[in-house]
């Protein structure tokens, strides 16, 4: 008895020793979070100031910046940045720097040489020193801002924490010529079609030219990119790699889908919608914008909201300003707005996509040197040394030719396909030169009070071409493609479509195409129509004279939009929300009548084909027919590619290429040399089948529990802990998401990933809607929230307001704001 009593008396004490320790744990959690998150009020020291600053946050949680001059206000953005986006900022500096492996060890090696090749910074240090003067101080105050914002508490992140690191030790400062670099990084995620020219070469080495157009197809209504027989002018000339030992090639294959920068200068899902109303067509008789560009969903998001405010005065260079009135999307690493609206104007981007990379097929001529059209070339080289956590540092030789870096050195995609002992790929790409100007368009976009404004502003945009729509409250409206875009030479018959023979002068740039002949439509052309959208679509006029890009995206967002614009009634701001919100899939319409002929003996067909079968192209979150649909048209593009292209090939092609347009185009002609002896019919049947089991395995085999929400959410992944399984939960954000690749509201997936196949990963990025009648009306939304710390409640905060698709007032005064933060000098 007494053994017993002592016994329980052990037990207790122990138990209580545990919920202690629980207690202390959690407390010294709860200290740790008050103290890592960034204060959002009270006073702070911000050296540099040239007088008091006041941060002042709205009902939106919209941050406005009131300073005295633009440098001040410059200054506290990146002060801001540091302390709500402090990993983020980070994160990116080490991408681009190519120092990634500092802190994340030998996976993120390739990615770092692949940007050393590049030269990233190389080439923003170039760029920078081009600046006109006011850029360059603009930048140098966002810079020191950033430091100081670091110098407060956010060394505390739990990223820098988990991984170990000391910012004060193992975090270089954030400078001037990294903003110019970032820059140049949102150029490569959407400036190019580099990506689609190497997928042409992989193809190429199992299909004929024909077969190759079969599977990328010209967009619709155009004839083929190039009458070139592609195939045999890669098979003459020798560019395959020898077939290898089954061991080698099973190597090889594996670090091909294991590739981390194999998706690369695809644009394929990187999309955006946008579209403008003349006041004749609204029904307050001024000008309506809407705006919802797609990006890879990250947490924190890439945007951060922000008004800059400052009165009238002096630039540093001398130069008189107006006042800066500017409130919208910046992004963390810049320190201007870069989407969004002043106190007169309002603009909107998509990505035009133009050709503005090409690859070159430079012939080696010995181990030093290449094939040029005046003869023997030494390669220019460099070299660079990476650091690895917990291995020894790397070094790599960069080699260079006239074109441009050669990425077919640190590219393992590449290694398996080319033949390197003939051949070395080199990019030559735009953004890369000297006078891009980028950054010098954000910042005059900022202080603009009119159309013509923006338009003036947007002449120095160089990299990436935007197709940009804006309007001002006197009822002005243009549209303008602004960026810079090669002149090709009438005799380059390849026109960008794959790499070109880099020894022959037909395939080298000539020149530019000049910003006032860049496509424009002017105030009265839209006024004709009624409206102008743009959605990544082809956006030439009838006999444009230049050459822009084959490689443009389907117009089935565009078409859409089309339609819903087309009402024939006058429009209002929640119209424009309702589009926004709009999930009826065109290139599903296409396949509606192929859901008719389905038949199948699958346990679960007799409650599933009902579903499907009245399916009407409405991806709702809600819907099962969508589910099945989604499912199955995936099985259906899978059983007709892999035997042509291969199993390895096929999977590094696939993902973030969808081949619908292959697809269509093989069921439309019931092509069986596509889909097999037995026919397009029994592969859709067997591929339904597939589907079936798949969703059983998802969601179970309650059919009517079944649903395209559960498996299509809007997934937001944290940069790197995303990939960890014990932390996504905490650093990923996941909210509701419907649509698919081809709705307005789109939801991009890839159904490559082992993980969640069918979960939105590009989607509107963020949307706003812009009423000219009175812009303090305006809104906006994107699916996290402003703090990039996974345990404020601000972290996650819009993502249920994203996923219903409602708004957030985007308003330039901030009266009632919730939190001022004041800095003084």
């Amino acid at each position: 008895m007494a053994q017993n009593i002592r016994w329980n008396r052990w037990l207790l004490r122990s138990l209580l020793a545990i919920v202690l320790l629980a207690l202390l744990g959690f407390g010294a959690f709860q200290i740790y979070v008050l103290k890592s998150i960034a204060p959002l009020n009270g006073h702070a020291q911000l050296i540099g100031l040239s007088a008091a600053v006041e941060i002042k946050r709205d009902a939106s949680d919209v941050t406005h910046i009131h300073a005295q001059n633009p440098i001040d206000a410059w200054r506290a953005i990146g002060y801001v940045h540091a302390q709500e986006r402090g990993w983020q900022l980070a994160f990116n500096r080490q991408v681009m720097h190519g120092e990634l492996s500092e802190w994340l060890g030998e996976p993120s090696l390739e990615t770092d040489k692949l940007m050393r090749t590049l030269g990233i910074i190389k080439a923003a240090q170039a760029q920078f020193d081009k600046l006109p003067l006011n850029t360059q101080k603009a930048l140098e105050a966002y810079a020191q801002g950033v430091q100081s914002g670091y110098a407060s508490a956010q060394w505390r992140a739990p990223e820098f924490l988990i991984l170990g690191i000391n910012p004060s030790k193992d975090m270089k400062p954030w400078t001037a010529v990294d903003s110019v670099g970032w820059a140049l990084m949102m150029a490569l995620d959407l400036g190019g079609n580099w990506g689609n020219e190497f997928a042409r070469l992989m193809a190429l080495q199992t299909l004929s030219t024909d077969e190759l157009w079969t599977l990328l197809p010209p967009y619709p209504g155009e004839a083929r990119g190039t009458k070139v027989d592609i195939a045999a002018l890669y098979q003459n000339l020798g560019v395959y790699a020898k077939p290898s030992t089954p061991q080698a090639t099973a190597m090889a294959n594996q670090q091909l889908l294991a590739s981390s920068t194999l998706d690369i200068g695809v644009l394929e899902g990187k999309g955006s919608n946008n579209w403008v109303l003349p006041g004749h067509n609204t029904q307050s008789g001024l000008p309506l914008l809407a705006n919802d560009p797609h990006l890879g969903l990250s947490a924190p998001a890439v945007w951060y909201f922000a008004g800059l405010h400052a009165p009238a005065g002096k630039l540093p260079d001398g130069q008189t300003h107006d006042e800066l009135n500017v409130v919208g999307a910046t992004l963390p690493g810049l320190p201007f707005v870069v989407l969004g609206r002043t106190q007169k104007a309002a603009w909107g981007f998509t990505n035009t996509g133009p050709d503005v990379q090409d690859l070159f097929l430079e012939a080696l001529e010995g181990k030093d040197s290449y094939r040029t059209p005046s003869g023997q070339q030494t390669f220019e080289t460099r070299n660079e040394v990476m650091k690895v956590k917990g291995k020894g540092d790397v070094a790599i030789q960069v080699r260079s030719t006239r074109h441009g870096p050669v990425i077919s050195d640190v590219q393992p995609a590449y290694a398996q396909f080319l033949n390197k002992d003939k051949y070395a790929i080199a990019i030559r790409w735009s953004a890369l030169d000297p006078d891009n100007q980028t950054i010098v368009a954000g910042m005059e976009a900022n202080f603009a009070k009119s159309v013509a404004d923006l338009r003036k502003a947007f002449s120095k945009n160089h990299s990436p071409m935007q197709n940009v729509v804006m309007a001002d409250a006197n009822g002005h409206v243009l549209f303008k493609a602004a960026g810079k875009v090669p002149v090709r030479a009438s005799s380059n018959d390849l026109n960008g479509m794959v790499p070109a023979p880099g020894w022959l002068a037909q395939y080298d740039w000539q020149s530019w195409i000049p910003y006032d002949q860049t496509p424009e439509v002017s105030q009265s052309d839209i006024e004709k129509r009624g409206w102008h959208a743009t959605a990544n679509q082809k956006i030439l006029p009838p006999g444009y004279a230049q050459f822009l890009t084959n490689d443009w995206t389907g117009p089935e967002r565009f078409d859409r939009i089309a339609q819903l614009l087309s009402s024939g009634t006058k429009l209002d701001a929640n119209t424009m929300k309702s589009i926004q919100a709009d999930v009826h899939s065109l290139a599903a319409d296409r396949l509606l009548p192929y859901l008719q002929t389905l038949t199948s003996q699958h346990v679960k067909a007799a409650e599933a084909l009902p579903l499907l079968k009245s399916f009407k192209g409405d991806m709702s979150r809600d819907s099962a027919g969508a589910l099945i649909y989604a499912v199955w048209i995936d099985e259906v593009t899978r059983a007709i590619l892999v035997p042509k292209l291969g199993e390895t090939r096929f999977k590094a092609l696939f993902g973030k290429r969808s081949f619908r347009p292959a697809v269509e185009g093989i069921l439309a002609t019931q092509d069986q040399s596509w889909c097999g002896v037995a026919g397009c019919q029994a592969l859709m049947n067997k591929a339904l089948d597939t589907a079936l089991d798949k969703i059983v395995t998802m969601q179970g085999d309650k059919v009517s529990a079944w649903n395209w929400g559960r498996a299509h959410p809007a997934l937001s992944s944290h940069r790197p802990f995303g990939n960890v399984k014990v932390l996504a939960g905490f650093f990923d954000v996941v909210g509701p998401s419907g649509g698919d690749g081809f709705t307005v509201n789109v939801g991009q997936y890839w159904t490559n990933s082992a993980t969640l196949p069918f979960a939105t990963r590009h989607a509107a990025s963020m949307r706003a809607v812009y009423d000219l009648a009175n812009l303090d009306e305006s809104g906006f939304i994107y699916q996290t929230g402003q703090s990039g710390h996974p345990f404020s409640s601000r972290y996650q905060d819009m993502k249920d307001e994203w996923g219903q698709v409602k708004y957030r007032p985007l308003r330039m005064t901030t009266a009632g704001p919730t939190q001022v933060l004041h800095l003084t000098p």
